[in-house]
């Protein structure tokens, strides 16, 4: 069924609107879950592929590389060739890949899996948002829809570890990417039986230079955080790299200011308010991501829980993210977003802080670890919506679908780096006590630096070598947390100066 105007949905029955409804909740909780839920089969994965943490680094920043690089042209694209069918080809993509990581023999296999979800998946979220701008017209039923949209990201996000944990209790590792095939189909039956076709030729072309330039930019920066521990952060490829990447950003942003139609907007960064806010975005998914890459293994791998009891002791940071979110969104307008945003900052680098200076192999979970958690998850909360509305308080209603994209790809950008980054100072550090631990006796320091399963592995029942493998992660499990901290507060500090005050 066509739409009388190629920008417009025709009326829909209530039941029709319902069934579209539906669909793109689907599939928005499909590719959300996707985000988390693989965080818990790490320790199976290392186990069962001889993966070493870079290869871990890659099962998870494969999906999040690819989602960033492409989220933004992915937009326009639906927009302009058919929202229908981008969703309909994205399912479909994100389906046969998912089945593809399932089966995967090979830690390679599994990273490529990883990359070709994370590309459908750019495809798919966007179109969400359009088919449920362009069903639902009226403003309160839209902002109804965008409501229940944004709690199944929300509950995408923070059911993903207990989803994975309860696969795994009882199937193999593979099931985590098994599981999103029945959603993705579900989705895809339901949006080629009721989602009619719109489009808006107006979209204005692909912006091709910025789209490869900024893929080129973010895959080198990740491969060059990624691989520094093994090759050396003075080697020459690692300095090459870091070189590649800033001269990337000077071409990209030469590119993007002469564009007649830019991929992004890079005028927008001028505004401290704009630029200010997409900052503490990605420092914020920054640090959730990286912690999250690190404590599932603390609590599978040093406390011995299963994946569905580690999954459960994530909850915590997820239900204080959610109670924080609404209440960021209250206070911002009466105090200010500077004083929300900064004070979710400096809660969530203490919470960081904190878990550095108190780690053990016997930390008490709920006098100290749970509160540690709910810190943090409310510093996340009180970030997260004041500084996504001044993003979108920069920009007239007109463009507010630039400011969408801009935050999307921040969250994004801040999720892949954070696991780079992160994982990469852990690995750093691991590595360096193990050879320095009571493995470099035994010959198997460099064999058990790869990842953490493979040292505990290595270390069998020899006390000795468990307690080396066990101070050799908390010690590279302080550092990164420190790291985590110290960024925070550094970006409190730049929000102080660059944030809008209650009066602006």
């Amino acid at each position: 069924m066509r739409a009388s105007s190629p920008n417009l949905m025709p009326d829909l029955t209530l039941r029709r609107r319902a069934g579209i409804l539906v669909a793109v909740y689907a599939a928005t909780l499909a590719i959300n879950l996707d985000v988390t839920i693989v965080n818990v089969a790490l320790p199976s994965v290392a186990t069962e592929l001889g993966a070493g943490t870079r290869g871990l680094q890659w099962v998870v920043d494969g999906y999040n590389l690819a989602f960033t690089a492409l989220v933004l042209a992915a937009g326009g694209l639906s927009d302009r060739y058919g929202r229908r069918p981008a969703l309909l080809l994205g399912l479909a993509g994100f389906a046969v890949t998912s089945v593809a990581g399932a089966l995967a023999a090979s830690t390679g296999t599994l990273i490529a899996a990883r990359f070709g979800m994370g590309v459908f998946a750019a495809l798919i979220f966007p179109t969400t948002l359009s088919i449920i701008s362009n069903t639902f017209r009226e403003r309160r039923q839209r902002a109804a829809a965008l409501g229940g949209w944004g709690a199944v990201v929300g509950v995408g996000v923070a059911s993903g570890p207990v989803t994975g944990g309860l696969l795994l209790e009882h199937f193999y590792w593979g099931s985590v990417f098994l599981a999103l095939v029945p959603l993705a189909l579900v989705a895809a039956v339901l949006g080629f039986a009721l989602v009619p076709e719109s489009r808006d030729p107006s979209v204005p072309r692909l912006d091709l230079r910025g789209l490869l330039v900024s893929a080129g930019l973010l895959g080198l920066l990740t491969y060059t955080v990624i691989e520094g521990p093994e090759r050396g952060w003075d080697s020459t490829a690692t300095l090459l790299g870091f070189a590649g990447s800033a001269l990337l950003v000077a071409v990209f942003v030469a590119v993007e200011r002469v564009a007649e139609h830019p991929m992004l907007e890079i005028r927008l960064f001028t505004d401290r308010r704009f630029s200010a806010a997409s900052g503490a975005v990605a420092v914020t998914f920054f640090a959730l991501a990286g912690f999250i890459f690190l404590i599932t293994q603390y609590f599978q791998v040093v406390r011995g829980f299963g994946p569905l009891s580690t999954g459960a002791r994530i909850l915590p940071v997820a239900l204080s993210i959610a109670v924080a979110s609404v209440a960021g969104g209250m206070l911002a307008p009466r105090v200010g977003t500077r004083s929300v945003v900064v004070a979710g900052l400096v809660s969530f680098g203490t919470a960081m802080a904190w878990i550095a200076g108190s780690v053990a192999a016997d930390t008490a979970y709920w006098s100290t670890i749970v509160p540690q958690m709910v810190l943090m998850g409310l510093g996340m909360g009180l970030i997260s919506t004041p500084a996504t509305e001044s993003i979108m308080r920069v920009l007239p209603p007109a463009r507010a679908g630039v400011g969408s994209a801009v935050n999307d790809a921040t969250r994004e950008l801040g999720s892949t780096l954070g696991v780079a980054v992160v994982g990469s100072v852990f690995s750093s550090v691991f590595g360096a006590r193990l050879l320095d631990s009571a493995f470099a006796a035994t010959g198997q320091a460099h064999e058990a630096a790869r990842s953490v399963p493979v040292a505990f592995s290595v270390a069998g029942a020899d006390p000795r070598l468990l307690d080396a493998a066990q101070a050799s992660f908390l010690d590279a499990l302080t550092i990164s947390c420190t790291v985590v901290a110290g960024l925070c507060y550094a970006a409190a500090l730049a929000g102080l100066a660059a944030l809008p005050g209650r009066r602006g």
